[in-house]
């Protein structure tokens, strides 16, 4: 009885700590999310924010240059979570990963406040350099499904890279991208909607596809 009291008492001491230190992810989480219920579920069952938690913790190890124990404590997350944060990237506030299974985000990776990622998304290089070697998110950012977002390029804030892409140059801001390698179709300068809808994202080949056949109908005229 004293053993399970003891272990209910770490849990909630663990829940209100988190919530606090992590509001705005569990913001995140809430909103873009239809199946999160309450923060309490957040924090106890979502794998994406528990690789968070594991981040926040060897990152800022990390930063006062710790040899080791950071990177133990990132494959410990991951071994948990199947989701890989290297201790030196560098997140911004109300990260949502959703689902997250086989997620990377590599160490000179940056990402800037409010991006969603889904499973399967990597944030990798393209080779052995040193230095800046992995891409640099903007604000507002989606990434679908099996996206590969690879070396030292920057996809500007509230663009959409849509599931399966593998983008190898810079994204303008208010762009979605698609295919591989990836392409860019303007959403007309508009913010990018945060209900996530996956279905109607424009594809710059189907486009040019259709347009294409409106040109032969023009001439059959």
């Amino acid at each position: 009885m004293i053993i399970l009291l003891s272990i209910i008492l770490i849990i909630a001491f663990y829940a209100l700590i988190v919530s606090i230190v992590f509001r705005s992810e569990i913001k995140s989480a809430i909103e873009r999310d239809p199946a999160a219920k309450s923060a309490i579920e957040i924090v106890l069952l979502y794998s994406g924010f528990h690789a968070l938690v594991f981040y926040k913790v060897s990152h800022a190890l990390w930063l006062v240059k710790i040899p080791i124990l950071p990177r133990l404590i990132s494959q410990v997350g991951k071994f948990l979570t199947g989701i890989e944060i290297h201790p030196g990237a560098k997140i911004g506030k109300g990260l949502f990963i959703d689902h997250g299974l086989g997620v990377v985000i590599g160490e000179t990776s940056i990402l800037g406040d409010n991006i969603t990622l889904y499973q399967g998304v990597t944030l990798g290089g393209t080779g052995k350099e040193k230095g800046k070697r992995h891409p640099t998110i903007g604000n507002n950012v989606v990434v679908g499904a099996g996206a590969k977002i690879l070396g030292n390029i920057e996809v500007g804030d509230n663009s959409y890279v849509g599931a399966n892409a593998v983008v190898i140059k810079n994204v303008p801001p208010n762009s979605t991208v698609v295919g591989v390698p990836g392409r860019i179709t303007k959403q007309d300068g508009k913010k990018m909607d945060v209900d996530l809808d996956h279905i109607h994202i424009l594809d710059p080949i189907m486009q040019q596809i259709d347009d294409l056949q409106k040109q032969i109908n023009d001439l059959k005229k």
